[in-house]
């Protein structure tokens, strides 16, 4: 038995990752002061009752139903994953349920990808690398039985249906890789060193294979140019993570360090922040990241993401777990990946 299975880490990260959305919603937008006095010290705030979460959660949902559609017909390929994914997405848009403060970028693409004979690439936002990618990638690096350029190229092709900008790409390849490795064994100690090489690896890898044509949409000459863009803001975001991790207190504003995280190579290194900073206290980091003056439910899902994937099920309380919202949809997906 895998340890992935063992520890359910596949149940562990969605929930971890609605958690952190749930805890993070109602203090996003705020400045840290605003959200002490508003709810107390930041290391008892508590979830909300209801456990309410965000389109951060709900597009996570889509991409892990669109994927369960696409391995349900067969191996996970470029053109099997991206019908479902283009409905699924397109639901989310049309749903009542879309009122949770959705970014721009993504209402914009989704709107869009309505229009089934537009291809994809014609809908993505090339110039946009908000976190809205990234946030919702988790899934994929939880499925198992995938290969590297599946899951590689895979995070990518999500990413790029909204956000195709260059480093909302390699960000999300990022995540996806963070959560994987978290979720088989890695220790958080090595991990930034780990992420670092992976990006030098695939600096002037493009997935043409699924994206297609895309980086033709950009002003880059080629489309290695176009992506190495994409990994070396990547690169230079984990360097200033390296420094930070050695260097902050956990009583400041990790934003300060790392950077608020609206845009997608700053989620990823704030929600890493959060949780390297207590690797064995999954609840504390998620408090952390929700005492954020940034993105605060993007940076606290991240950081949720990878607090379960690294502990497994057993990370969350269940009195917290048990009443997020969603939850029979996250244990469904759980119990898929971690079978």
């Amino acid at each position: 038995m895998s340890l992935l299975v063992h520890k359910q880490a596949a149940t562990g990260a969605l929930t971890g990752l609605a958690l952190g959305d749930a805890l993070g919603y109602p203090t996003e937008f705020s400045g840290v002061p605003a959200i002490l006095d508003r709810f107390g010290p930041w290391r008892r705030l508590e979830l909300p009752t209801p456990a309410i979460v965000s389109d951060d959660t709900q597009m996570t949902l889509a991409l892990g139903w669109a994927v369960r559609t696409a391995m349900d017909r067969g191996l996970l390929t470029p053109a099997g994953l991206a019908r479902p994914l283009r409905e699924e997405f397109v639901n989310w848009y049309q749903s009542p349920q879309n009122n949770r403060a959705p970014g721009r970028t993504c209402l914009k693409a989704c709107s869009l990808l309505k229009d089934e004979a537009r291809p994809w690439q014609d809908a993505s936002q090339i110039h946009s690398k908000g976190c809205g990618a990234n946030m919702r990638v988790a899934p994929l690096g939880l499925i198992q039985g995938l290969s590297d350029e599946q899951r590689a190229g895979a995070a990518q092709l999500q990413s790029a249906l909204t956000h195709g900008h260059p480093t909302a790409l390699a960000a999300s390849d990022l995540t996806a890789h963070a959560v994987r490795l978290l979720a088989t064994g890695t220790e958080p100690d090595g991990l930034i060193g780990l992420l670092r090489s992976y990006a030098l690896e695939n600096r002037g890898h493009y997935h043409e294979r699924w994206l297609g044509d895309l980086w033709r949409r950009a002003q880059d000459p080629s489309p290695e140019q176009f992506i190495a863009r994409g990994w070396d803001e990547c690169l230079e975001i984990l360097d200033r993570l390296r420094h930070a991790v050695r260097t902050v207190s956990a009583e400041d504003d990790p934003c300060l360090a790392t950077g608020e995280g609206w845009i997608a190579e700053e989620a990823l290194a704030t929600g890493l922040l959060c949780f390297l900073l207590f690797p064995g206290e999954p609840v504390t980091a998620l408090r952390r990241a929700a005492c954020t003056a940034g993105d605060s439910d993007s940076i606290a899902c991240l950081a949720g993401a990878f607090a379960g994937a690294y502990v497994g099920a057993e990370a969350w309380p269940t009195e917290w777990a048990d009443r997020v919202e969603h939850r029979s949809d996250l244990l469904t997906l759980g119990a898929l990946w971690d079978a």
